[in-house]
């Protein structure tokens, strides 16, 4: 299947990437794209033109273009659950109708919106100082990630997420909270899920724990209306998104009702536009100037071509430290397969480890790993031309000047005779080749670099659309189905059956050895008897 990349692997062989720019005087803005404001540069890799030419006749190959026109018209290209995949009419805010079975879902869709509005604007001129959103993976990891992203728009109730099954996660963070002034968000689409319910029956039991009535302090994210009126939660309260949603892309609609009320509508309005125009700019734009389709060419090369397993996502922006975790998610989540679409084995590797941390902190940790480390890992550099804090400019510029260096440092390494030259005067001999060479950076490893003017609600659209969008193409090229999870299933069925082994209702049978003696540990260390 990826024949022509390995081909272009061997032409291309310990060919340096610093050596492309000696060759080419206009090589970053060749293999660059300049759309919507922000800048995709990844020069810095070993792309050249007729590389490029392959990647993006195998994505014509695969349908993309025209698979991307199934999604956006509401065709059910989630084929594992017969399901349409329609986040983004979740922002289409003002586009043509979008069918699924011959209806159109905006009408329910903009009334939703208008709803989740009303409600925000009413909390944010109430007593609440508190809102604690309370869901796990899709429900939590998106609007958590976003409302610290937007941390400077922040003009309502302070947000709180709790995610974890883990008593640690809600107690840590009811103690910040006044149960008086403390509204509650249960995030789940089936008001099912143990963690996400376990935590929502603590928060209320807290609040009879304090004699503070639970009347109006819930709102449920969910489908299961009837489910969340048992809760106490009545009707109107509720906000329900239709299964042609999938977790890891809903926080566009209902699941993002945190960062409305945190940002306020207006704000939240301009994050879906941002989404809504990168929605435009993957349909639209031609191949070479299509910033999705580029980044996802880039990985894919990466990837099946050149056989590195991983990423890493380095955002040079603090507010977004938790983009690293969510992108881990929506990819590996969405891509991480090990079947084709027609259920056949895959007979290359499927999607990347995706992991990071934000600069400049991950400098003094897991850098010395990329820098001179035997693996090579593709780096994607993320980073703000302007930060929000005026009066501390030079924190910026240093911000700036850090990554701007790493990539450079990484495409460009260091010799042995530079490594030696730097440790001249100090040792001499057999002891200075000795020192010399731990000083020696291979170089030569691929990074790219999105750049945007400032981290605001609409460039912060823009940049998860994006990332959706790259998902989205990966998983055409691959063949798989990108938007189902089925992975996660067998931990929880196991679990389910583990519970009341845990607490000691059932005697322990059927387990191997080695689950036998970690419950016996749990047993005998917490005071529980089997």
């Amino acid at each position: 299947m990826f024949d022509d990349l390995k081909k272009q692997a061997a032409r291309i062989g310990e060919r340096r990437i610093e050596t492309l720019f000696q060759d080419d005087a206009q090589r970053a803005s060749t293999f660059s794209v300049d759309a919507l404001g922000m800048l995709f540069d990844y020069s810095k890799t070993q792309i050249d033109a007729p590389l490029r030419d392959d990647l993006i006749a195998m994505a014509q190959r695969a349908g993309v273009a025209e698979r991307a026109k199934a999604m956006f018209s509401g065709e059910k290209i989630n084929e594992t659950e017969g399901r349409a995949v329609l986040h983004t009419a979740l922002r289409n805010l003002d586009g043509d109708a979008v069918l699924v079975d011959g209806a159109d879902v905006m009408p329910e869709v903009l009334e939703t919106l208008d709803r989740m509005e009303t409600l925000a604007k009413e909390l944010r001129g109430s007593a609440i100082k508190d809102v604690v959103n309370i869901g796990i993976g899709g429900s939590d990891l998106g609007p958590a990630m976003a409302t610290l992203a937007l941390a400077p728009y922040h003009d309502g109730p302070r947000c709180h997420f709790v995610s974890n099954v883990d008593g640690a996660d809600i107690a840590d963070t009811l103690r910040k909270c006044d149960p008086e002034t403390t509204l509650f968000i249960v995030a789940s689409k089936t008001f099912t899920t143990i963690e996400t319910m376990t935590n929502a029956r603590t928060a209320k039991a807290w609040l009879a724990a304090h004699g503070t009535s639970a009347d109006g302090k819930f709102i449920a994210l969910s489908s299961a209306v009837e489910k969340a009126e048992a809760f106490g939660i009545p009707a109107d309260r509720v906000f329900g998104f239709e299964d042609w949603v999938g977790g890891r892309y809903s926080m566009w609609g209902p699941i993002g009702l945190s960062l409305m009320i945190a940002v306020g509508p207006q704000a939240f309005r301009a994050f879906l536009r941002g989404g809504q125009a990168m929605d435009r700019h993957f349909l639209n734009a031609a191949p070479e100037e299509n910033m999705a389709l580029m980044l996802a060419l880039v990985g894919i090369w990466h990837n099946q071509g050149l056989g590195y397993a991983t990423r890493a996502v380095l955002p040079y922006d603090n507010r977004l430290s938790r983009l690293p975790a969510y992108l881990q998610q929506l990819e590996m989540e969405s891509n991480g397969k090990g079947v084709s679409m027609d259920g056949a084995d895959l007979t290359s590797h499927s999607g990347p480890v995706v992991w990071g941390e934000p600069g400049t902190n991950g400098q003094h940790a897991f850098y010395q790993l990329i820098h001179q480390g035997t693996r090579v890992v593709p780096c994607e550099f993320m980073l703000a031309a302007a930060g929000h804090e005026e009066d501390l400019e030079h924190h910026h510029h240093l911000l700036v000047a850090n990554c701007l260096a790493q990539s450079e440092a990484l495409m460009r390494g260091r010799g042995l005779d530079e490594a030696r030259s730097k440790v001249a005067d100090k040792f001499k001999g057999d002891e200075l080749e000795r020192q010399a060479r731990h000083r020696v950076f291979p170089g030569n490893r691929p990074s790219t670099t999105l750049i945007y003017p400032l981290l605001d609600p609409e460039t912060l659209g823009k940049i998860i659309a994006l990332y959706e969008h790259r998902v989205f193409v990966e998983g055409v090229i691959l063949n798989i189905n990108s938007y189902d999870q089925w992975g996660v299933e067998l931990g929880k069925e196991l679990a389910t059956a583990l519970g009341p082994m845990v607490t000691g209702e059932q005697a322990v049978e059927g387990k191997d050895g080695s689950t036998a003696q970690l419950l016996d540990y749990v047993h005998r260390n917490a005071g529980s008897q089997a």
